[in-house]
């Protein structure tokens, strides 16, 4: 019974532990999606200008937008005719399956 309790305890601050280190989306968003689709996403930055990226905040783009297209971009990165237009972030994520939904869920959210 006491090591039961003792391994539960264990585990439960593991976890705890665990989520303390996780990013949050916006915070993965500042390291890794502002810089082209700019804080607030309406892409008004020099990069995002440059590639013509779509701002996030208007609803007829979020209605274009696919949750699972979006995921894949984020994980695998975008190419347009053999050119990478955004590199994929599944290497730099500590969970990349759940923080690219959390970063979609973020996407979601800008719209205005």
């Amino acid at each position: 019974m006491k090591t039961t309790i003792k391994l539960l305890t264990l585990g439960l601050a593991l976890a705890g532990a665990a989520s303390l280190s996780a990013v949050t989306a916006s915070e993965n968003w500042e390291n890794h999606c502002a810089s082209c689709h700019g804080e607030d996403g309406k892409a008004q930055t020099k990069q995002g200008k440059k590639l013509k990226i779509r701002d996030y905040t208007e609803a007829a783009v979020q209605a274009e937008l696919k949750d699972d297209e979006m995921l894949k971009a984020i994980l695998e990165g975008v190419k347009e005719n053999g050119k990478e237009r955004m590199k994929g972030f599944k290497d730099e994520f500590e969970n990349p399956d759940q923080e690219a939904k959390d970063l979609v869920d973020f996407v979601r959210k800008l719209k205005v």
